[in-house]
């Protein structure tokens, strides 16, 4: 019988994509490369932005991303990931249409938090306006006894926005990060126990912000995530 296949709903953007599997391979407890995860990606950087459309600036990327989650299905995935946190605004939609298991990245990233910070009860967040907007976070959240904590949004268009835009510009990165650790300062001080990036753009520059509070890199969850569905150890 053969091992169970990964599907990645990718492209969103597509360093995070890049990203995601290079953490799961790093993640993968395998001395031979027949041991590592297999995997099938499907990444079009042409699905329409979905903070644009979650703000009704821009076209819905459903179509589009249905078009990728079919061709995992076909090439014959046991269970699907986005690397990407405002897509999952649509998850539910997508599930609907196609039947496919979807991974929970927003559920997995808050769920770290707790392991880092047992009893933890307010989560500080970096996302995108659209994650924002679609309230991702607070509905998880809420179902786990957690309050989120965002930062004002003179911060969020000043530093946030800006740090995840350069992020996929590929423009200078040690800026961005200092943008990111700014926003961290702020969670801080409103009170945030633990922070979260939760954009995929975000864990690429927060070193910085690591300094000021503990934070939970979503890519990494959902990595941890996949890998404990694929019933691959991951520890001793």
């Amino acid at each position: 019988m053969s091992r169970p296949l990964l599907g990645v709903l990718g492209g969103m953007g597509p360093l995070a994509t890049a990203h995601f599997y290079r953490m799961l391979i790093e993640a993968t407890p395998a001395e031979t490369d027949q041991e590592h995860v297999r995997v099938a990606i499907w990444a079009d950087p042409s699905v329409p932005d979905r903070t644009k459309s979650l703000l009704g600036e821009g076209p819905s990327p459903v179509p589009v991303m249905l078009d990728g989650l079919r061709w995992l299905q076909a090439a014959g995935a046991d269970c699907v990931v986005i690397p990407c946190n405002t897509a999952h605004a649509y998850v539910e939609e997508l599930v609907a249409s196609t039947g496919v298991l979807v991974l929970d990245m927003v559920t997995a990233a808050l769920q770290s938090c707790q392991a880092v910070r047992p009893g933890v009860r307010r989560v500080g967040v970096l996302a995108t306006r659209g994650t924002r907007a679609a309230q991702l976070y607070e509905r998880a959240a809420s179902r786990l006894g957690i309050e989120v904590v965002q930062v004002p949004f003179a911060v969020q268009r000043e530093h946030v926005d800006t740090a995840i835009r350069t992020v996929k510009a590929g423009g200078d990165l040690a800026k961005a990060a200092r943008s990111i650790e700014t926003a961290a300062r702020v969670l801080h001080a409103l009170g945030a126990e633990v922070g979260v990036a939760a954009c995929t753009e975000i864990p690429l520059v927060i070193a910085g912000a690591g300094r000021v509070l503990p934070m939970v890199d979503s890519t990494a969850s959902l990595v941890e995530t996949a890998l404990v569905r694929l019933a691959v150890r991951t520890g001793p």
